[in-house]
């Protein structure tokens, strides 16, 4: 493929909900730009980009699959991310190293759960989005309610750029309301076929309000363009596609398109869009790190002659070697390159590079700023770690992953399964950062520990089919937490003599409950050098690693925030080891003193069942402690949302489907920790 310059490179990412028509649409723009000699379906099993032998098989995307296509005279680095909640890693790192997302609604279910969690995450790394309304050859399909929808659940600016040209089964086209003209697309050629028309005389009146609205909304968001539109100059086409671009690369707007992937209708006005709106790698902020060993923010700008800088942000296992997914924000890599790692400070050599393509490559020698490339060679390498040159260190932000909900024990058959069992562990494990294995002090079991059951069912799966591993694998259970009850105050000292240099660190930390983005808050009030700044990190080193431990029931600390007080030092004593020992102990003796309270995970449930069968499984989810907080109806089938632990929902798809004759179906997400109800507390123990 010939390389493009960086101005007309696109690095954008497919994300929505499951089942909204992601892979669909990623298998027409591979066929449209001449990528993909055929398009693949997904519900035969075809698509280029679900090419795991488990998508295959259940019909969904599990991995974020990349591939490189060209349109017009752009280049597009796309990323076709999963729907399901238990995959949603696979969207973080994904949106965290993308310039622009393509976010597709379904014309009939509009935003749905999973669209809210997938917009939660663009939003945290502002990636500047479009939105796709798909689907709407299907009954109950409306544009202009997906759009209300948009804008009520989302938070967002949503601004029609399009609207659909007939409704349901007689949608033919689109009317584009930049150029004011109607594309129609004729029955055969599987949509390479259409021509474009002046807009009929019965849609023209509401195609001139909804562009009036577009030219205003647009103008409230762009200076220029607002002192146009005031001083009533002619307002031209590339003028409006000035000012989209501009309002859309800033987040302030997401302007809305509309089609059928399915049906073939509209993927080329969507490319034109992506090409016209979305970032290039110039039009995003220079990336910003910090050095690895001094408080100094690095910035970086998107060009091949700064110093090197990449993200890797995915492993995936080769039977040639680890591939290693790498996102170059400044300078270049070549093939046969030695790069420092600033997180793990080791030398690594590059020994090929690659421009993927689902699960096929194609070597390249060099990537430079803005390439989207996986190379091979890469050993200490994993997901979230910085590489740049050695004399130009730089440590960019990594990925952050949601915590596991739920876990399963899991053991080889025989003495001769064990190594293989240990050494698929580890390749998922470095594959997977919410996939995660530790053995349970307590029992010796080795435990393995994901998002949800159909994770662990996947991977379990891929361990004996992949991996060969023969394994006895117990019921899933629940990744309980802890916090505690109320505020403490406590003073630790740690002093030890020996007969050289002793040990001395002394500490008073207040451990108070409290929600927060992050499940453990470290302040530090220390004021005077009671305690030396060296040490207060070994401080909260200590405070961290002994909450992921557990202390009374073995389950983690949550919600919990440690506020260094006061303390004092030894000139000659005190150590890192000293402080760290003594946080360790404040915590243990915080937990002891003010008492713990078991946390479980709560799960948002969104649950579509036909109205003849909605008492039946409302009453079932009420027994399962449901806190029901949504009844809504949706072109016939009545949709319950709310909020169950997740130790109730264990088997759920089962009972479902007998509730409902097979009509039933439930999505859930995790949505935060809450008490166990003190009853219960037995029990779970």
């Amino acid at each position: 493929m010939e390389k493009k310059p960086l101005e007309k490179l696109r690095n954008i990412g497919i994300a929505a909900h499951i089942d909204a028509g992601k892979t669909t649409l990623s298998e027409r723009i591979l066929y449209y730009t001449g990528r993909a000699y055929k398009m693949g379906e997904v519900d035969e099993g075809t698509a280029t980009l679900d090419w795991m032998e488990e998508e295959q098989k259940r019909g969904i995307t599990i991995t974020a699959a990349a591939t490189s296509c060209s349109w017009k005279d752009f280049q597009i680095n796309l990323i076709d991310t999963p729907g399901h909640v238990d995959f949603t890693a696979e969207v973080e790192r994904s949106l965290r190293v993308l310039d622009g997302a393509i976010c597709v609604f379904c014309g009939v279910g509009g935003v749905e759960a999973q669209s809210e969690t997938v917009w939660r995450q663009a939003d945290r790394y502002n990636v500047p989005r479009l939105a796709f309304v798909n689907k709407l050859d299907r009954v109950g399909s409306d544009f202009f309610k997906v759009v209300a929808e948009i804008k009520e659940k989302l938070g967002a600016k949503p601004v029609p750029i399009q609207i659909p040209l007939g409704r349901e089964q007689s949608f033919k086209g689109c009317i584009d309301l930049v150029r004011m003209k109607a594309w129609v697309y004729e029955g055969e050629g599987l949509g390479t076929k259409y021509k474009e028309i002046d807009i009929p005389s019965e849609d023209l009146p509401l195609a001139r309000k909804i562009r009036e609205e577009l030219v205003e909304k647009v103008a409230e968001e762009v200076d220029w363009f607002m002192e146009m539109y005031l001083r009533e100059e002619p307002i031209g086409e590339e003028d409006i596609k000035k000012a989209i671009h501009e309002a859309t690369i800033s987040t302030r707007i997401v302007p809305v398109l509309c089609g059928s992937a399915l049906k073939h209708k509209g993927v080329q006005m969507l490319l034109d869009a992506v090409c016209d709106y979305l970032p290039s790698p110039l039009d995003i902020p220079p990336v910003k790190g910090a050095h690895p060993e001094k408080e100094e923010e690095i910035v970086k700008k998107a060009s091949e002659e700064e110093p090197l800088a990449a993200l890797a942000f995915k492993i995936m296992t080769d039977k040639h070697g680890d591939l290693t997914y790498l996102r170059i924000y400044s300078g270049r890599l070549r093939s046969g390159q030695r790069v420092f790692n600033s997180r793990k400070k080791k030398v690594e050599l590059v020994s090929r590079l690659y421009k993927m393509h689902a699960n096929t490559r194609e070597q390249v020698e060099e990537a430079v700023a803005g390439d989207i490339v996986a190379a091979i060679g890469l050993k200490d390498t994993v997901t979230g770690d910085t590489l740049c040159e050695r004399q130009h260190p730089i440590l960019l932000e990594p990925v952050h992953f949601p915590e596991t909900v739920i876990s399963m024990a899991i053991e080889p058959k025989t003495q001769a399964e064990k190594e293989k069992l240990i050494y698929a562990l580890n390749k998922l494990k470095k594959e997977d950062p919410t996939f995660n294995v530790k053995v349970n002090e307590e029992t010796g079991q080795l435990l393995i520990a994901g998002m949800g059951e159909l994770h662990l069912e996947v991977l379990k799966n891929r361990m004996l089919s992949e991996y060969k591993v023969d394994a006895n694998v117990g019921s899933p259970r629940v990744a309980y937490k802890e916090t505690l009850s109320r505020a403490v105050l406590i003073e630790e000292k740690f002093i030890q003599q020996t007969g050289g240099h002793g040990q001395y660190g002394h500490v008073v930390i207040q451990f108070e409950p409290c929600k927060d983005a992050h499940p453990v808050i470290f302040e530090d009030e220390i004021k005077g050098g009671a305690i030396p700044k060296n040490y207060i990190k070994s401080v909260e080193a200590g405070v961290r690693e002994t909450t992921q431990g557990g202390v009374l029931g073995g389950y983690p600390l949550i919600n919990i925030k440690a506020t260094l007080k006061d303390g004092s030092h030894h000139p000659v004593d005190s150590s890192d080891l000293a402080f760290y020992t003594a946080a360790a102990r404040a915590v243990t003796h915080a937990v002891q003193e003010a008492g713990s309270v078991l946390l479980e995970p709560i799960m948002k449930v969104e649950v579509s069942v036909p109205e003849a069968n909605l008492g039946d499984v409302l009453g079932d989810l009420n027994s399962r402690r449901a806190d029901i907080l949504e009844l809504d109806i949706r072109s016939g089938v009545r949709i319950i949302r709310g909020l169950v632990p997740l130790a109730e929902m264990f088997g759920y798809a089962t009972v479902l489907r007998s509730l409902t004759s097979g009509r039933g179906s439930y999505i859930m997400e995790p949505y935060e920790y809450r008490a166990v109800p003190k009853e219960l507390c037995v029990q779970t123990d």
